[in-house]
């Protein structure tokens, strides 16, 4: 029990413990201790970390829904969004719409909620105001509206039954606009009953018909009182003149063509014809004179206030006249070989031109001298000038003129 004097003296001897965890280390024969287990929750920590976050999500939600409906609330009962009087509608872009057109749609809506005001109702009506293209209607808080208008413009008068209007270029019809002048001919065969497509198509030929008249600066478009697009295939223009108004058919293309040859004639025919009235310049190899007779186009006359209005606008006093009542019946053309009455040349078809036009190019010789003789007393005779091409023609050349037979001028004076 006692150690002896040379053996070394253990000083862990006295704790047993230790003693037997080195035997238990060194022995390879014991089995390995047993891991001590944590408790642990019942869901993984995944999972946890975002039901947290979807309920806090959740809290917010609800938060937002509850402070949402308070702000409503507040809005819809509020004195603060409620507009009050006209004060607190803006209005921009007016010209010739006015205040109270305006007023007439956004009326009813004074003491109304600012945010119970359909914006795109009242956009709908307010373009339906003739003047207006387009409309735009925003509200801005607490409580004022700002309407933008876009107003139409203007590219020609239009004569509508028994008054005079203003047409846009897609044919949109507008009341004369209050002390403004403008400088456009009169349209002739805008009606208002019939759909917005046909009025666009008319108006589509007259845009087409003043661009070649005002081409490359000439501005004939400036002599023209009248415009009658009745009849898309040919379209007929009043130049007005200090010598007087004429009437010229231009057919359904080469406006700008056909208005030279006008141009570069009309003192020769004047000088021609003791009344010049009307050119039919339709085909290529035919020009017909007095085609169209003082009487012929019915037009229900403007009342005295609308032809001041008219004037006062800028509509020239040719286009200002109404020519009314039957048709007067012109004298037929006279072949000058034989006497054989003619076809009233305004009637010809383009096959009976042709064969005219071989006729006279043959007595050319014959009738090109002297003026037109017509039986006093007598409407104006229709003159067929051929053959000359429409485009070539020159002021120097003579025409050839058929002249009425002794036999129709006695008819005439009966």
């Amino acid at each position: 029990m006692y150690p002896l004097a040379d053996e070394p003296v253990r000083q862990d001897l006295d704790d047993a413990r230790l003693v037997d965890l080195d035997a238990e280390e060194e022995s390879p024969f014991l089995r390995g201790q047993k891991r001590v287990s944590v408790r642990r929750g019942s869901l993984p920590r995944k999972t946890a970390n975002r039901l947290l976050w979807a309920a806090i999500a959740a809290t917010v939600v609800l938060f937002s829904i509850v402070a949402v409906g308070a702000l409503y609330r507040y809005g819809e009962h509020s004195w603060r969004f409620r507009i009050d009087s006209s004060d607190d509608i803006e209005l921009a872009g007016l010209e010739n719409v006015n205040r109270g057109q305006i007023m007439e749609v956004m009326g009813g809506d004074i003491g109304r909620n600012i945010f119970f005001i359909p914006l795109g109702q009242r956009q709908a009506q307010l373009e339906q105001i003739p003047w207006v293209e387009s409309a735009s209607v925003m509200r801005f808080v607490p409580n004022r509206l700002r309407i933008e208008i876009h107003e139409r413009t203007p590219v020609a008068f239009a004569r509508v039954g028994s008054q005079i209007m203003l047409a846009d270029a897609s044919g949109a019809l507008m009341d004369l606009a209050a002390k403004k002048k403008y400088s456009f001919p009169v349209i002739l065969g805008i009606n208002p009953g019939e759909p917005p497509s046909t009025r666009t198509a008319r108006m589509r030929i007259f845009n087409d018909l003043i661009r070649q008249l005002d081409s490359g600066g000439a501005r004939y478009s400036q002599e023209l009182s009248e415009v009658d697009l009745s009849d898309p295939e040919d379209v007929k223009v009043v130049a007005n003149h200090a010598d007087g108004v004429v009437l010229v058919h231009l057919g359904s293309g080469n406006y700008l063509e056909r208005y030279k040859v006008y141009v570069a004639h009309v003192q020769e025919w004047r000088q021609q014809f003791d009344k010049l009235e009307s050119v039919d310049l339709r085909y290529d190899r035919q020009i017909i004179v007095n085609p169209d007779l003082q009487g012929t186009a019915k037009q229900m006359p403007l009342s005295t206030i609308a032809a001041k209005k008219a004037m006062a606008a800028g509509v020239k006093p040719a286009a200002l006249v109404s020519r009314i009542g039957p048709p007067l019946q012109p004298a037929p053309a006279v072949d000058a070989r034989g006497g054989t009455p003619l076809r009233p040349s305004a009637k010809k078809s383009p096959a009976s031109v042709r064969r005219h036009n071989h006729r006279t190019a043959k007595t050319k010789a014959k009738v090109n001298s002297g003026p037109v003789s017509v039986a006093k007393g007598a409407p104006p005779v229709n003159h067929t000038i051929g053959p000359m091409p429409a485009a070539n023609a020159t002021a120097n050349s003579k025409a050839a003129i058929t002249k009425p037979s002794a036999a129709i001028a006695k008819e005439q004076e009966r």
